[in-house]
């Protein structure tokens, strides 16, 4: 398993990747999708987030996540014939 971004967050990723693993395989395959790792996840995360903070990399996505947006759920729920006629009109 690989190291966190942040040293202090390594440990906890470490703990956090073998907890989902295990779940994945012995819980999740066999068709029960029960959380088992929320709490190690949310400390990572807590974690993660301090050390992109205290490393200036949270500035950095907050732009990227404006200038490129994920896709909101309204646009891609549109229906396939409502894309095609906004290209025809486009092309016309």
């Amino acid at each position: 398993m690989s190291s966190s971004i942040g040293e202090k967050c390594t440990q906890i990723k470490q703990e956090y990747d073998g907890c989902f693993n295990s779940w994945y395989s012995e819980k999740f395959l066999k068709g029960d999708a029960t959380p088992k790792c929320d709490d190690l996840f949310f400390k990572y995360k807590e974690c993660l987030l301090k050390t992109l903070e205290e490393k200036k990399l949270d500035t950095l996505l907050a732009d990227a996540r404006k200038d490129n947006p994920f896709p909101n759920s309204a646009a891609s729920s549109a229906s396939p014939s409502s894309g095609s006629s906004s290209e025809s009109s486009k092309k016309n």
